[in-house]
């Protein structure tokens, strides 16, 4: 049987179509698939971030932070333009240095530096400040020159440029009343651990919300 030109060329227009439509489709499911692996990372990191910090014996936690340190970092190479992978290496980072302690943690602190500054370049209100809130509570964690990097003034600028972003996070208050604290401005302080107090829950967060509770409590009883 003899098919007219006509429909032969609409055949072949057909397939051609379709042929791009599933090449189209097949070059854009690892794009679509990109920020669902982007969350999961987050949220693994987050969560296994809180089991450590809270739920850890105090024993385990330099290592357990320097695995997590390493499976974040590969986040933030996987998705080096999204700042929220910068932001939890950093955190990983920190949070291994505050378990190591002494000066050996040092060269961590500047890594988690680094981590956050590069947060801040690519999207400075992703976490809803939290490249801000961490930067700043290195630099009145972490000694002054010559030992470190630590600024006071820096501290107090980037804790509150967080507290901006997020005025009402758990995080932003507690920390801001920390540094209060350090400070001897406890009837400050006293007003900013209310408010982490009322703070609302985060969703996938209960063990970091609890912890952070305990924090503030602890934190209350350097109160007049």
């Amino acid at each position: 049987m003899n098919f007219p030109v006509a429909d032969v060329l609409a055949v072949s227009l057909r397939r051609v179509y379709v042929a791009a439509a599933l090449f189209s489709l097949s070059a854009a499911l690892p794009v679509l698939a990109q920020p669902a692996a982007l969350d999961n990372g987050i949220a693994d990191i987050q969560r296994e971030w809180s089991i450590i910090q809270y739920q850890a014996p105090e024993k385990t936690r330099e290592d357990r932070f320097a695995v997590l340190s390493t499976k974040a970092q590969a986040l933030a190479d996987q998705f080096p333009q999204r700042a929220e992978p910068h932001i939890w290496a950093g955190i990983a980072l920190s949070s291994w240095a505050g378990a190591k302690g002494g000066l050996g943690a040092l060269g961590l602190a500047k890594q988690a530096r680094e981590q956050y500054e590069q947060a801040i370049a690519i999207d400075p209100k992703a976490l809803q400040g939290s490249a801000q809130n961490s930067l700043g509570v290195l630099y009145f964690k972490v000694p002054g020159w010559p030992i470190g990097f630590g600024d006071d003034n820096k501290a107090e600028a980037l804790l509150k440029e967080a507290l901006a972003i997020n005025p009402d996070g758990i995080d932003p208050n507690y920390f801001y009343a920390d540094y209060l604290v350090q400070k001897n401005r406890k009837a400050d302080a006293a007003v900013y651990l209310e408010r982490a107090l009322k703070a609302p829950p985060r969703l996938g967060r209960e063990i970091a919300d609890a912890g952070r509770r305990e924090d503030i409590a602890k934190l209350q009883q350097k109160l007049p």
